[in-house]
């Protein structure tokens, strides 16, 4: 179900035509109920072709349809059929066959589309929802004291309208905060700020966070007591609130135990389990601490040495502005690192696609050492080896699997000594015969010379000679030794 359901997300990646695919997912998301043909997203596409905004030729019947064809697969749209009205058989195929989107995926849209809008700088904390949570649950509080004495449907309505209310205005508060803690986790592990930087970075996170986090102590004791309040009488609450919906139907947050106990966690501690605004206060405490070194160490020029930032940034000038040609000068000349010979496979791409230039691709953090003062040599004393007994029985039991695993391997290989060359070997039997193989040929001078090696701990051993071609069998594959005989020996 979960692989599923992370393919909704495959469109956002695509290799291609990933502008199509956002195209086609927004004009189905844009209206509620979308019903649409083939013939009436290349319409559609047509439109934002000669805008630029998609590639050309994307609009064509075929591509249109191979594009939703595909949407459909990964679970995006879902096809549905309808009577039509067509002049041709092609017409009515284009328009008999419909699809709509799938539930999930608008979601999935939706916040794509949100967070494309969404600016780079800090969000603003709702702090002005605090009081009115508290004022949310005095009220519910007094309506559902009402509805207990008064069933009636206008009692219900009222106490399911400030209950959806309430969760509501939490999850904007909950998220406000969030988003701004992950800015301020970005911000304070920056080495280095720009002078028009600090005194932003002073008054917007030292002084807004000061704030922030009064206003959150100051109205969790009254939250808290009245969440306190409302625990006791949380059973009648969820009856009061309950409907005949059926077991599919995803219900509104505030209708189940498990949603007014995360309600409760995130204001109250429990034991083992601080709540979130313990986590704000701790998090706060340690944030001002590392922007206040930040900014100290930008202010003092961050050693004893002048800083190279601004040589980084210009030597960075440098290879934005220079051709293929001047940019391997440039980088041969400035960090002394020639072509090489690669004895081993290459690496693997360190982005997505390789087609993407290197300013795009993802960022190499410079350490501060070599940032400032160019020396890659370890300052101060070294860490002091910290005993971990749980990490050290890990080891131990992960190198004991090892051992045994290996033991299986050399097992296998005596027992396949007397007849090698009928026998298939498992992948981990042949890797130990070829480490031991590898060994025995490594003590040859000729091809005609003879070579052993053996298993320091079992005693297996391989021994290799100058004779006629060799074949080893595996799961693998055949491994074929020309001009040479192989035997294994206990």
């Amino acid at each position: 179900m979960e692989h599923k359901r992370l393919k909704l997300y495959a469109y956002l990646d695509a290799r291609d035509h990933q502008r199509t695919y956002l195209a086609i997912m927004r004009l189905f998301t844009s209206t509620l109920l979308a019903d649409l043909s083939a013939g009436e997203v290349a319409g559609a596409l047509a439109g934002q072709e000669r805008e630029g905004r998609v590639e050309q030729g994307e609009s064509r019947i075929e591509n249109v349809i191979n594009r939703l064809k595909q949407l459909v697969e990964w679970g995006n749209l879902v096809q549905g059929r309808r009577e039509v009205v067509a002049a041709s058989i092609a017409e009515f195929q284009h328009g008999s066959v419909r699809y709509q989107v799938s539930k999930l995926a608008v979601r999935v849209q939706r916040d794509v589309d949100e967070l494309l809008r969404v600016p780079e700088g800090a969000r603003e904390v709702s702090r002005e929802l605090l009081p009115a949570i508290e004022r949310g649950l005095n009220e519910l509080g007094g309506s559902l004291s009402v509805a207990l004495l008064n069933e009636g449907d206008k009692t219900k309505e009222l106490l399911a309208e400030r209950v959806t209310t309430l969760f509501l205005q939490h999850a904007e508060l909950a998220a406000t905060v969030r988003d701004f803690y992950a800015y301020l986790g970005q911000v304070v592990t920056r080495n280095h700020l720009a002078p028009d930087e600090i005194a932003g970075f002073r008054n917007l996170l030292v002084e807004y966070i000061q704030r922030v986090v009064e206003d959150v102590l100051k109205y969790t004791p009254p939250i808290a007591e009245a969440l306190a309040g409302l625990t006791r009488a949380r059973t009648e609450l969820l009856r009061l609130l309950s409907t005949d919906l059926g077991a599919s139907v995803e219900r509104a947050r505030g209708r189940t135990p498990e949603d007014w106990q995360e309600l409760t966690d995130w204001f109250v501690d429990r034991p083992g389990r601080p709540s979130q605004v313990t986590a704000l206060r701790e998090a706060t405490a340690r944030a001002i601490g590392s922007l206040l070194a930040s900014v100290k160490r930008a202010t003092s020029g961050g050693g004893l040495l002048p800083g190279r930032r601004a040589e980084l940034l210009k030597l960075a000038s440098w290879f934005d502005n220079s051709t293929r040609e001047e940019a391997h000068e440039i980088y041969a000349s400035a960090f002394g690192l020639y072509s090489a010979r690669h004895l081993s496979p290459a690496p693997e791409h360190d982005s997505d696609n390789e087609r993407t230039p290197w300013r795009d691709g993802p960022v190499c953090d410079v350490t501060v050492s070599v940032r400032t003062r160019g020396d890659r040599g370890a300052r101060g004393r070294p860490s002091r080896i910290l005993d971990d007994p749980m990490t050290e029985q890990s080891l131990l039991a992960e190198a004991r699997e090892a051992d045994e695993i290996r033991a299986r391997h050399v097992a296998e290989l005596t027992k396949a000594a007397g007849n090698l060359e009928n026998t298939t070997l498992t992948h981990g039997a042949l890797e130990v015969f070829c480490e031991l193989l590898t060994l025995a040929m490594a003590q040859r001078d000729s091809p005609q010379d003879s070579g052993s090696a053996s298993d320091p701990v079992r005693g297996l051993k391989l021994e290799i000679a100058h004779g006629t071609t060799t074949q080893i069998r595996s799961a693998a594959g055949t491994l074929t030794l020309h001009d040479a005989t192989v035997a294994l020996k206990q």
